[in-house]
């Protein structure tokens, strides 16, 4: 049995134990890997909600850390399945060094890959703190290596590698080609969350059709995978879904005022050295609120408003410009807690009370990334970079005008009457930035 016979009898065989999800119905998982979703550490995502403040605006959105893992391991499951099966079809080796213990280290790498999550979602993402992929590796390394090299018998610094892209890895197996398949334009990530969210939140534009996709796909040497032809409509869908889950559901108004009030009282706080990002670090959502009270930090009572829903007012809103020096300043966190006090200061004087500097919140997106590069499979005619040609209309206009089409500056204040009727009368484009 040569080496990909090996991978595919593996795949096909090793995965017994089933465990039930709403969205993927079984979810086949082996008994090794099973060890290793026992942890302690891992069973602790399922205190994490994976969309934090969403079901502020819908109820059903309390799905988990956990449950999104065991998707995106499922997902990737049958992504690196057929990636094989089709190298072995096609008689050739398209993607070298690719090994049982390789693909092995893969799965467990999907599994493991939102172990180093933050609470509340994307809250505390620009903020000065550590990526969660840097934290996901040294949490294999130090909490879960044992285990891995038990129920594995796999290098669990390949695990970490794969997940966190800073690791410069030397072992046999080919990193570069699972990384490009876990985090990708077209990844099990993906797959998994616009239609995991999408069920919980009850909506339907995050929905994939995922068995189409799966068959378009085929290895790729250079970037793990490629797309065929007949798949770019698939693949344009995922990104249409984004685009409209980012519109209607993570950028959610509500969602936004929440998510900005909780960055802001962190900030702060990291700030006035009244909290060390390392306290941040490995916490569930239960704890995050249990932690980081009024009583420690006044700042903090914008986290206890977020959780009795207490939420700041949108006053004012402005499209992000990025030919605006002024806008992209406002990127830095810094430059907005400057700008906020400001405000908080202007205000203290018209109304002749002090107004606190966590009473006004400026909220600034991030860039989120709408391309389309990945190469296709079946290549007709003169195409763009990405091999994609015209036909596709993220070929055309480009990705980035997806993410400005979203993206928006918004003030929000604390709701008391005479608060947001003087903020209403503030020219707020002279602090931001006409």
């Amino acid at each position: 049995m040569g080496e990909r016979e090996r991978i595919l009898h593996h795949l096909e065989n090793e995965y017994t134990e089933p465990v039930r999800d709403p969205v993927w119905q079984h979810i086949f998982i082996s008994p090794a890997l099973l060890a290793i979703a026992e942890h302690a550490q891992f069973q602790k995502l399922d205190r994490i909600r994976q969309l934090g403040p969403a079901s502020l605006v819908y109820p059903g959105a309390t799905h988990t850390r956990r449950s999104h893992s065991l998707g995106v391991f499922h997902i990737a499951r049958r992504m690196i399945t057929i990636l094989v099966r089709k190298g072995l079809a096609a008689g050739e080796t398209p993607v070298s060094g690719v090994t049982r213990e390789g693909v092995m280290a893969f799965l467990c790498a999907a599994l493991l890959h939102d172990i180093g999550h933050y609470p509340y979602a994307h809250s505390l993402k620009d903020l000065d703190v550590e990526a969660h992929e840097s934290l996901a590796s040294r949490q294999i390394l130090a909490d879960f290596a044992p285990s891995i090299r038990e129920s594995l018998g796999i290098d669990p610094r390949a695990v970490a590698a794969i997940i966190d892209h800073r690791i410069d890895y030397r072992g046999p197996e080919n990193v570069s080609f699972y990384r490009s398949i876990l985090s990708g334009v077209l990844d099990p990530d993906k797959l998994d969350y616009l239609n995991r969210d999408a069920y919980f939140c009850g909506v339907p534009y995050g929905v994939q059709d995922v068995d189409f996709i799966l068959e378009e796909v085929s290895p790729d040497a250079a970037r793990g995978i490629s797309i065929s032809r007949k798949g770019i409509t698939a693949l344009e869908n995922l990104l249409f879904s984004k685009y409209l889950m980012y519109r209607t559901v993570y950028w959610h108004k509500t969602v936004r005022i929440a998510t900005a009030m909780i960055k802001k009282a962190i900030a702060m706080a990291l700030d006035e050295g009244s909290l060390r990002r390392e306290e941040l670090y490995g916490l569930d959502d239960e704890e995050f609120f249990s932690r980081f009270t009024e009583s420690r930090f006044a700042g903090f009572r914008l986290i206890a408003d977020v959780r009795t829903r207490a939420l700041h007012k949108q006053v004012f809103r402005v499209p992000f410009d990025e030919s605006n020096a002024a806008h992209r300043r406002l990127e830095r966190v810094g430059e907005r807690l400057a700008r906020e006090a400001e405000i908080a200061r202007d205000l203290s004087s018209v109304l002749g009370r002090r107004v606190p500097p966590e009473s006004i919140v400026v909220d600034v997106p991030e860039h989120i990334s709408f391309e389309i590069d990945i190469p296709l499979s079946d290549p007709v005619g003169p195409g763009n970079a990405a091999g994609l040609d015209a036909s596709s209309v993220f070929g055309r206009l480009g990705g980035a005008d997806f993410s400005r089409a979203l993206r928006a500056i918004s003030v929000c204040a604390r709701r008391e009457q005479d608060l947001v009727d003087a903020v209403g009368r503030f020219d707020l484009s002279r602090y931001l930035g006409r």
